[in-house]
């Protein structure tokens, strides 16, 4: 099950650009709690104290429970943007929910046991994820941290899909209508003709560059030697 998080905040009577931006400026995240059938309270974080949070690598599919206005509530992460230049966060959306919602959360996959799957341990093949996190629907208060999932004996060729995978008692996935694909073991790629000869063409090409560049270095010494 994943940690359950903390967060301190302030509440904020002032909304829009302008006071967002200030409150950046101060180091501070503008936030939003929503949801329940309660009207939404904005909010506003410390910026180190999210950052820390964000860093845990979970925090998307954990229980934060936000301090605010001298109360706790129990919130989802389900939104975070960042500025596009400086990468840092510019503002989150909470859904406040209750101690046994059910929620949809997005929890990352773990693959274990390479060594023992002969499919890449012995014959060279290469792990072809296509889904590194399952939408899954769970209990608010037992949503796993991850999934982990063992590719001991798997043979090149072989598909893991999600109904290979054994997830924790009332945890679902939240696609249901298909058996979908979440790793292949595909054969290594052999090099072809093509890509060899590809290959010597480029090296080739930056040899020759590297003779002109010193042809041209040894020129600029030689012009430089006789103006002295």
């Amino acid at each position: 099950m994943s940690d359950q998080l903390t967060l301190a905040a302030e509440t904020r009577e002032q909304v829009g650009k302008g006071a967002s931006r200030l409150l950046r400026r101060e180091g501070r995240v503008p936030a939003v709690i929503y949801g329940n059938k309660q009207e939404p309270l904005s909010i506003h974080v410390e910026e180190k104290a999210l950052m820390r949070l964000l860093m845990t690598g979970h925090f998307m599919n954990s229980v934060v429970m936000v301090e605010a206005g001298g109360q706790q509530v129990r919130t989802l992460p389900k939104d975070v943007a960042f500025d596009a230049v400086t990468e840092r966060p510019t503002h989150v959306d909470f859904l406040r929910i209750g101690a046994h919602t059910t929620v949809h959360v997005n929890v990352p996959i773990v693959f274990t046991d390479e060594d023992d799957c002969p499919g890449i341990a012995k014959m060279g093949g290469v792990l072809n994820v296509t889904r590194h996190e399952l939408e899954l629907v769970c209990d608010a208060a037992e949503i796993p941290a991850e999934i982990t999932i063992s590719l001991k004996g798997l043979d090149v060729g072989a598909s893991i899909h999600i109904s290979d995978v054994k997830l924790p008692k009332g945890v679902e996935p939240a696609i249901t209508d298909r058996d979908f694909a979440i790793a292949t073991i595909v054969p290594p790629t052999v090099p072809t003709v093509a890509d060899e000869e590809a290959d010597a063409a480029v090296s080739e090409a930056q040899a020759a560059e590297s003779e002109a560049e010193a042809a041209a270095d040894d020129a600029a010494e030689a012009e430089a030697d006789k103006a002295e």
